[in-house]
């Protein structure tokens, strides 16, 4: 593996992108929807000031989005590309290894991908300055999205060296990256309903008069606001199903904003909630983990019904006491990446043991 053939095949692969007027056009076209969201953020959480963490997180999660839609594109089709624009042989028949086109067309994919950050790091600058953006927050956000823009990468550019038509490899990454980004929460709530559990409710509630207010034990028209003294009816017993997203909640975390969110560090406002976008996506994971409770009880008749249950959870307890999935999901998508890449490795190696019909070799 020699660093200098590498980067040269780097080097051609992102020349060609350079030289293209789109990918100049595509980078404006992101630099004035980050104008428009970063507005949109600093008026959502409420102007300058305390505003920092919540719009840091959203420019990195759109930053994300936009790697998530445009990278399969860029990377889809660089090894079959190559191959029928009769460019891939000329280069396999020099001192280049097949590992080094497959790494160095991956580093040109993963460079291009960053370059949406580079264009997104003054509106992060900026959401820094707004105030409370805490350091630990912004070097595990941008290391995660780095990470995840090369996963990407990799993924786009195996499946370009496994799949001999260049459309069916961009179409078949995007359909990779919406079974992370999108297929993971839609399976998470189908299977979670779909195994759902019998839960059981007990409502007892008061009698009323004709004029709607509650019956009295003494006979009168008025019991003030004691429960105690309501005449009460009967227990009523229901049976629901109650989705168990605690049996599934795994399955979210192989997708890349779970992943982004998970793994950035929280921190909470004064009314003891998530201050950014990346705190309430882990608590909304986070959530799914604990298992619902089967059994509910109602009763009208027991003033303690209407006391506020001082015993429920807060986001920061939830947050705490739950598991984080982060690595495991990465660990997910950056086995598959490699997986992909050895199988575009196999395919790709010369001398080639068969080829599929028609494919064009020089």
């Amino acid at each position: 593996m020699s660093a200098a053939r590498l980067w040269t095949i780097a080097r051609l692969e992102l020349l060609q992108r350079v030289r293209a007027v789109s990918w100049y056009v595509l980078l404006g076209v992101f630099a004035l929807i980050l104008i428009g969201v970063t507005a949109l953020a600093f008026l959502a959480y409420g102007g300058w000031g305390q505003s920092g963490p919540g719009v840091f997180s959203i420019v990195v999660c759109v930053t994300l989005l936009l790697v998530l839609l445009v990278s399969p594109t860029l990377s889809g089709n660089s090894i079959n590309g190559d191959r029928d624009a009769a460019t891939l042989a000329p280069v396999q028949v020099t001192l280049v290894t097949t590992g080094e086109i497959l790494l160095g067309k991956f580093l040109a994919g993963w460079i291009t991908g960053l370059a949406f950050a580079v264009v997104a790091a003054p509106f992060l600058v900026i959401a820094t300055f707004a105030g409370d953006v805490h350091p630990l927050t912004v070097v595990v956000s941008l290391g995660v999205l780095v990470v995840e823009t090369g996963v990407i990468a990799a993924i786009g550019v195996a499946l370009s060296g496994i799949l001999a038509r260049p459309l069916f490899s961009v179409a078949t990454t995007y359909l990779v990256v919406a079974a992370l980004a999108v297929g993971t929460p839609l399976g998470f709530g189908l299977v979670g309903m779909a195994v759902a559990s019998e839960g059981t409710s007990h409502v007892r509630s008061y009698e009323t008069g004709p004029d709607g207010m509650p019956l009295c034990r003494d006979g009168g028209r008025s019991c003030g606001d004691d429960p105690a003294e309501f005449v009460c009816g009967e227990w009523v017993e229901d049976t629901y199903r109650v989705p168990r997203f605690d049996y599934v909640w795994w399955m979210l975390s192989a997708n890349p904003f779970v992943i982004l969110g998970d793994a950035t560090p929280t921190a909470f406002n004064e009314y003891g909630y998530p201050d950014d976008l990346f705190g309430s996506l882990k608590l909304s994971v986070r959530s799914a983990q604990i298992p619902p409770a089967l059994e509910q009880r109602w009763d009208n008749c027991d003033a303690s019904t209407y006391l506020v249950d001082g015993d429920r959870s807060t986001p920061q307890q939830i947050i705490d006491e739950t598991v984080p999935s982060w690595f495991v999901g990465l660990s997910v998508q950056i086995a598959l990446a490699v997986l992909l890449l050895w199988g575009a490795w196999s395919r790709t190696r010369t001398p080639a043991r068969a080829l599929p019909p028609g494919t064009r070799i020089a």
